[in-house]
């Protein structure tokens, strides 16, 4: 069975930071999209940051851009997600998920979700 199975989400204060963890198995990990969405309570959920796994190019919304870092661990089939300086207006649940293309199109499958809220 595919599995992406987050950690690191949790509350922070105003500028603080965050790392969020995304593993992968069951899913072929190389020539694939990896990334995160993240939904706000009544708002549409929203694509953040997305890579593709071979070669490493990184896809992010503009409202993160600069603040936020997808990488990779492929020993791990690992992605993280560093959340720098994070504000109220990051708060949300953020889900990993896996697609054949980046930007995260066609998403084929998704993680539980890990609140993150910022405070």
């Amino acid at each position: 069975d595919v599995q992406l199975v987050e950690s690191g989400g949790g509350p922070v204060q105003t500028g603080g930071s965050l790392r969020l963890s995304c593993q992968v198995s069951g899913y072929p990990y190389g020539g694939n999209c990896l990334g995160w969405f993240r939904r706000a309570p009544g708002k549409e959920r929203e694509g953040v940051a997305s890579i593709h796994t071979e070669p490493g190019t990184t896809y992010y919304a503009d409202s993160v851009k600069g603040r936020f870092t997808i990488s990779q661990d492929k020993a791990k089939s690992t992605v993280y997600l560093e959340m720098d300086n994070l504000n109220p207006e990051d708060t949300a649940v953020y889900y990993c998920a896996a697609a054949p293309f980046c930007p995260l199109d066609n998403v084929q499958f998704w993680g539980q979700g890990t609140q993150v809220t910022v405070s």
